[in-house]
């Protein structure tokens, strides 16, 4: 269910973004205590308040006039943050040469996060410059790293 959800909430924002900067990050229609619908944007520059707000209220009506979702859930828009998740192969595209943590499913050589240079990702592999090529299946998350 929530797959789906997700899916056709990614075609609406496409075609609603279709002649702008924004960029659809991710969907996530999740179950905490409530349901939400969480809708992570970009744009050259990066998203403010006002951006959100505005998409918010599009999205909105879009989605209360098809109403495919059953039941209430928690519409957020919101920037993915400056520790954003890499997930699409654009992501990794930009932001090669940047440093990136990764998080394993299982411990490889004992660790299960890595900080690490991003060279590449392929079809089999997530390539850092400090470790031996990463197999794409038990990569869980990679996210930009933050120097504090």
């Amino acid at each position: 269910m929530a797959a789906g959800v997700e899916k056709k909430v990614e075609e609406i924002f496409l075609k609603l973004a279709e002649d702008t900067d924004f960029e659809l990050v991710d969907v996530e229609y999740v179950k905490e205590r409530d349901w939400y619908l969480r809708i992570f944007v970009d744009k050259p520059g990066g998203v403010d308040l006002d951006d959100c707000q505005i998409l918010s209220e599009k999205i909105g009506e879009i989605l209360d006039k098809e109403s495919f979702i059953n039941g209430s859930y928690i519409l957020e828009v919101s920037s993915p943050g400056i520790d954003r998740v890499l997930k699409k192969d654009k992501d990794f595209i930009r932001e090669k040469g940047k440093k990136v943590d990764v998080s394993l499913y299982a411990p490889i050589d004992g660790q299960k996060n890595l900080t690490g240079t991003l060279v590449e990702r392929d079809e089999k592999f997530l390539t850092l410059e400090e470790f031996e090529p990463l197999p794409r299946e038990k990569v869980a998350q990679v996210r930009l790293h933050i120097d504090f």
